[in-house]
């Protein structure tokens, strides 16, 4: 809750970041209606921060990679607005989504408010994909959200769980698959983050499970979720995501998790 109810609200947009200077101005640009935009960079390599600072967000470098709960935990630590926006760097904010933000901040709103992505597979729009069921947190009251919890699919730990959920109706444009090579090296990335956190809640692996696994996501996203109908991009897309499901349960199996567990994972 806002306290002081003649002060207009205002809003933050928090970014994390890792070698990420393809993206990272455009993602700026996109969000410079917020008050106050920041970078939490895990170590980049290359010019990210330069550029984010360039573009007048406020940047922090935190390269003692601990997992993106730790990450997004670090970025609320530094947040002076009534409400937080999560956005990736390899995301973009339409001008309907950005009008639903602006709204709910505006009209003090007290849910949490989740967000749908419409992908960007290749250089082409997944239009004609449908949803994923379920929507991903995003805008938050800074008054309610303590903390954030979780290796990979982290999650908000509220101050008040019985918060009410909605969902905005303009989509979130997810640049995720820009190239093949790049989405191969993605899939290596959140295989082995899934393989991990699978390791941790005690479930075994083996290639009939991957295959099992990915076989059903095949099928959800290529044909119930309609990624037939967008062509070459569709089918890779939906065939990437499917592969990154097989190796997490192969990775599972046959390597050490000990040795996933200390990788670098950003």
């Amino acid at each position: 809750m806002i306290e002081d109810q003649d002060k207009k609200p205002t809003l933050c947009i928090g970014i994390l970041t890792l070698n990420e200077e393809r993206r990272i101005a455009a993602c700026i640009d996109n969000a410079a209606f917020a008050d106050q935009i920041i970078v939490i960079d895990s170590g980049s390599t290359d010019r990210t921060r330069e550029i984010a600072a360039d573009k007048g967000a406020e940047v922090h470098l935190y390269a003692d990679w601990q997992g993106f709960a730790v990450q997004r935990n670090r970025l609320l630590e530094h947040v002076r607005t009534d409400y937080i926006f999560f956005l990736d760097a390899d995301e973009t904010i339409p001008a309907p989504l950005k009008q639903e933000i602006q709204h709910a901040v505006e009209t003090r709103s007290e849910a949490v408010w989740k967000v749908f992505w419409e992908q960007v597979a290749f250089g082409t729009p997944l239009t004609r994909m449908t949803k994923v069921a379920g929507g991903v947190r995003r805008l938050f009251a800074m008054s309610n959200i303590l903390r954030y919890e979780g290796v990979v699919h982290e999650h908000a730990i509220l101050r008040h769980p019985d918060t009410p959920e909605r969902a905005f109706k303009g989509r979130l444009l997810h640049h995720s698959r820009e190239t093949v090579y790049g989405s191969l090296l993605k899939l290596a990335q959140y295989a082995q983050l899934g393989a991990v956190r699978r390791a941790q809640a005690g479930k075994k692996g083996g290639i009939r499970r991957g295959l099992a696994s990915a076989l059903m996501n095949f099928v959800r996203f290529y044909f119930f979720r309609k990624g037939f109908l967008c062509g070459g991009p569709g089918f890779l897309f939906c065939l990437v995501v499917s592969l990154e499901c097989f190796f997490r349960y192969a990775i599972l199996k046959y390597d050490p998790m000990s040795e996933n567990a200390d990788v670098v994972k950003r």
